[in-house]
């Protein structure tokens, strides 16, 4: 009886089935799962119908294979006339796009680079050749791409978990995550074009450990204004108070300062050397100057506007570094003040807290991060709203504290006619 059946030492489906008196056992690419068993099997259910009917073309149905019964190859006989032809096409394609072989993971990824690399910002395809050159290129560069099995993927997951990280002995789970995301895409897209199930497809991306904001207290962002360079206060002042990014505030430039208005206007953002497009549509936003920030541009404007384009600059007029502030300014700050050590990103998470402490409306701050809703703004920063504004209850408490108090008085009173003497008609 024909049947579809796995194969232990690979985990993957084949035919299995009679033709002609000989037994068949055609290989395919697709794992073992439930949705792949059950399209063989109408794929089966329709060559086991064209066998019965005499019009099964087996090299038609498995061009790749190399086990056609001895005879072959079978052409489908000439039906008689007046009977209407089977469909043939739908097993013979499902067949052959399980059995057909397909191109190098190394090959088929430089066809998805040159078809995509349109759609995205030159740092985020800097990234991703990164990628692609320093882990999933030397692993599965030769392998065929309908051959790769969750298997592999999932030894391969474990060896990248040790290896080094940036920041720890081992690789973070966020890392490897982002290394095997443009796996998914590739093999994604593979699927799609040659007929197979990813392997990837029910692969969860490994749990992150959620993480708290450490933002500054606004004594400490005092302390730190009023410790840090000379040349370097405007900087963090404008960072501070403005939530901008640190792309963002490196990529702005004067004609993007409207001292008119008062609004810092971002449209730009410089990532890896490159001014680029902001991080997202919602991220193209104006920002807001208080006195304190306008102050702080206004003199920045004395010091950089005849230097450079850009607010904030070195000495020769170009964008700041990344690497060059933290380990020369901003690292050896927290350590001088004997503040706790945490990333630059703080001083827009200090701006955010200290904007809800000081009851700005939650949509407001929104646009002024640059966030599409104000879902993030709670999800991210509410815990640190009561530590700030005290608001922690006793509010409400209060209230009610008072509103039932004065019921509950009302009620302890023995009832007294009423007094109508006097009383106005």
């Amino acid at each position: 009886m024909a049947s579809i059946r796995v194969r232990k030492e690979t985990g993957l489906l084949f035919f299995d089935f009679r033709f002609r008196g000989q037994r068949c056992r055609e290989q395919t690419m697709l794992q073992d799962t439930p949705a792949n068993r059950k399209r063989l099997e109408k794929a089966l259910a329709k060559i086991e119908a064209e066998i019965a009917a005499g019009t099964f073309d087996y090299g038609a149905t498995f061009p790749s294979s190399r086990s056609i019964p001895a005879g072959g190859p079978w052409p489908a006989p000439e039906a008689p006339p007046g009977t209407p032809a089977l469909p043939t096409t739908a097993p013979a394609a499902a067949a052959s796009a399980a059995t057909s072989p397909t191109p190098s993971f190394k090959d088929f990824t430089a066809t998805w680079l040159s078809e995509h690399q349109i759609e995205w910002r030159r740092s985020h395809l800097k990234v991703l050749k990164c990628t692609l050159d320093g882990h999933l290129l030397p692993h599965f560069g030769d392998k065929p791409v309908g051959s790769i099995t969750k298997a592999d993927i999932l030894a391969f997951r474990a060896r990248l978990a040790d290896l080094p990280g940036r920041t720890g002995p081992k690789m973070s789970p966020k890392r490897i995550n982002g290394i095997l995301a443009p796996m998914r895409q590739i093999l994604a897209e593979a699927a799609d074009r040659y007929g197979f199930v990813s392997p990837t497809l029910n692969l969860k991306p490994l749990r992150l450990r959620k993480t708290d904001v450490e933002p500054f207290t606004l004594e400490q962002v005092q302390q730190m204004l009023a410790t840090v360079r000379v040349d370097w206060r405007n900087y963090f002042t404008v960072r501070f108070f403005t939530g901008i990014r640190t792309g963002e505030a490196h990529g702005l430039k004067w004609k993007y300062v409207d001292f008119d208005k008062r609004l810092i206007l971002v449209r730009e953002t410089f990532v890896l050397g490159e001014d680029e497009y902001t991080k997202t549509d919602s991220s193209q936003r104006d920002i807001q100057m208080t006195q304190v920030v306008f102050e702080a541009l206004r003199a920045q404007h004395a010091a950089t506007a005849k230097l450079s384009d850009y607010v904030f600059c070195n000495k020769e007029g170009k964008p700041l570094d990344n690497d060059n502030f933290g380990t020369r300014v901003w690292y050896p700050l927290l350590r001088h003040l004997g503040l706790k050590k945490r990333r630059p990103y703080q001083m827009r998470h200090t701006a955010a807290t200290l904007w809800l402490a000081s009851g700005e409306a939650p949509e407001w701050i929104a646009r002024q991060l640059g966030h599409s809703s104000t879902e993030m703004l709670f999800r991210v920063y509410s815990r640190y709203v009561p530590n700030l504004t005290r608001q922690d209850g006793s509010a409400i408490e209060r209230l009610l504290a008072t509103r039932f108090a004065t019921s509950n008085a009302s009620l302890a009173q023995p009832n007294k006619p009423a007094n109508t003497a006097g009383a106005q008609p």
